[in-house]
């Protein structure tokens, strides 16, 4: 869209080199109206992109410069597309044109040909390089527009557009909430906690019991508990809810494994600290119930 809107007020620029009327009054009103193409606010942004492709359209169909919009009853001169045709090879940077004052040229009506064959070839086609699934009929219609009736403008992809936006916010972006939002360790670090967890509460366990049925004396040894199964409950809890209370409570997120970066939006910290503590919660009342089960239960040597 971007090259789109330079190639057309590039045009312009060189259509008011080649034809100095356009400058008057009466034709600068009907010229402007491309020249200010996303320069409004959101509201106007997509009618300024259907204005866009309808004049690219045209200019590709009739090889002549017409502004949407225009209306000849507002006055004014407007140059025929015959007047129009010699400022066309200007455009594309020839040197008898540049040499005179006009601005050279960057991009030609064959870079935006070559941009919209480039993203079918590149994102589109079944077995392309970096491939974007999408159904068939709009795959179809993308590559009868571009290969058959020589379309080049945003429009050709509106529907596509509109397709990968609708997957994205119903099911890519709610994923991304729950890992980045609602979490903030990342799958090969989850099951590396679930492994240390399940690791250190089989320890917890097997020491628990020998202390039991040895009847170790004091039975304030059995304290010692604690530490396994806090370890193992809080790995456990970190990889169920998929969140590790000290990371969050430190700000810090896990983008890679091993890899972390400072969250910069407050609403998230403050999801991840509300979450965090809730977490943590279920941590201390799991290890406390642990705990005091194994302290208290009676000794008998076997």
């Amino acid at each position: 869209m971007s090259l789109c809107r330079h190639y057309v007020r590039e045009l312009r620029r060189s259509v008011l080199v080649s034809t100095p009327d356009l400058n008057k009054s009466g034709s600068k009103r009907s010229s402007s109206v491309i020249d200010h193409l996303g320069t409004g606010d959101d509201e106007s942004e997509k009618n300024d992109d259907q204005r866009l492709s309808a004049f690219l359209r045209n200019d590709n169909t009739t090889h002549a410069v017409t502004i949407p919009g225009y209306n000849p009853q507002n006055g004014g001169s407007r140059p025929s597309g015959g007047d129009l045709n010699p400022a066309r090879p200007s455009y594309f940077s020839t040197p008898e044109h540049t040499s005179s004052g006009s601005p050279q040229h960057t991009v030609a009506r064959a870079d935006i040909r070559a941009s919209a064959e480039k993203i079918l070839y590149t994102y589109l086609l079944r077995g392309a390089e970096r491939e974007i699934v999408l159904p068939e009929q709009i795959l179809a219609s993308i590559s009868h527009a571009i290969e058959v009736d020589g379309r080049d403008d945003p429009e050709v992809f509106d529907e596509a557009k509109d397709y990968v936006f609708q997957a994205m916010e119903r099911d890519a972006f709610p994923g991304f909430l729950r890992s980045k939002a609602f979490g903030n360790i990342v799958p090969p670090s989850s099951l590396a906690r679930l492994i240390v967890g399940l690791l250190a509460l089989f320890g917890a366990f097997w020491a628990g019991f020998c202390l039991i049925f040895l009847d170790i004396k004091p039975k304030t040894t059995r304290l010692w508990l604690i530490l396994p199964f806090t370890v193992g409950v809080y790995c456990l809890a970190a990889h169920q809810y998929n969140l590790d209370p000290i990371l969050a409570f430190t700000s810090y997120s896990e983008y890679t494994f091993m890899t972390f970066m400072k969250v910069q939006e407050p609403y998230v910290r403050r999801i991840m600290i509300t979450r965090a503590m809730w977490v943590l919660a279920i941590i201390l009342a799991l290890d406390a119930a642990l705990v005091v089960m194994y302290a208290l239960v009676p000794g008998r040597r076997l």
